[in-house]
């Protein structure tokens, strides 16, 4: 069980000098789940779920495994912000670009929240490799329960960089932190690491090498 002192120090606020990255990674997120389900024609009900699941998947696992309180039952401006996030999809309607948008807001929803589940990690006492995977949990599994949601491939089962992006801004803040920078000094450098890896994967194709060997055939 967590001690009073720790449950008072991660409910109001939670990591103060993070709050803005923390309702920014649920944003993107909640974006990125309403376009996938916009591309699927769904009404705003779905749209809204769709937002909801992806913003706020990721951290609340990390929450239950970690033993904390769930982050969005201790604060409703989570889900609103999911819901706006809804919202102003719905009434942007159909455009070119929307995909390539939710591309893009997928790799700020990556670098933001790889630091957030690291830094709350980070904040319980956790050891620092506990920290990292806890950063890429909370980074990568609002997208996967998402991307299943909308029939889409697994950003797991894609070639490009995805969780890798997540695991840098993760691995970038805990080794920062180590280093004696504070809360906010190492966001400011760990989470632009962890979305130029995704943005180079997204402009020029960047991917980790494959199993060697030749494919097996069917």
């Amino acid at each position: 069980m967590i001690d009073a002192p720790t449950l008072e120090a991660l409910s109001e606020p939670i990591l103060p000098t993070l709050y803005a990255l923390d309702y920014a990674g649920v944003a993107v997120f909640g974006a990125t789940g309403a376009l996938a389900a916009a591309r699927e024609k769904h009404d705003l009900v779905t749209l809204g779920f769709f937002a909801a699941i992806t913003g706020v998947g990721g951290g609340t696992l990390r929450d239950l495994l970690i033993d904390a309180p769930v982050f969005w039952v201790q604060d409703w401006r989570y889900i609103a912000i999911c819901l706006a996030a809804a919202l102003l999809v719905w009434f942007v309607g159909q455009r070119d670009w929307r995909f390539r948008a939710l591309l893009w807001l997928d790799a700020v929803g990556l670098a933001a929240y790889g630091v957030m589940g690291a830094a709350k990690a980070e904040a319980l006492g956790g050891a620092p490799l506990i920290c990292i995977v806890m950063g890429a949990l909370t980074a990568c599994f609002g997208g996967i329960v998402r991307d299943l949601l909308a029939g889409q491939p697994s950003i797991l089962l894609r070639r490009e960089i995805t969780v890798t992006a997540a695991l840098l801004a993760a691995t970038a803040y805990v080794a920062l932190k180590a280093l004696g920078l504070s809360n906010l000094e190492a966001a400011l450098i760990a989470a632009p690491c962890g979305f130029a890896l995704r943005a180079g994967a997204l402009t020029w194709g960047w991917s980790l090498p494959s199993f060697p060997g030749s494919a097996a055939r069917g």
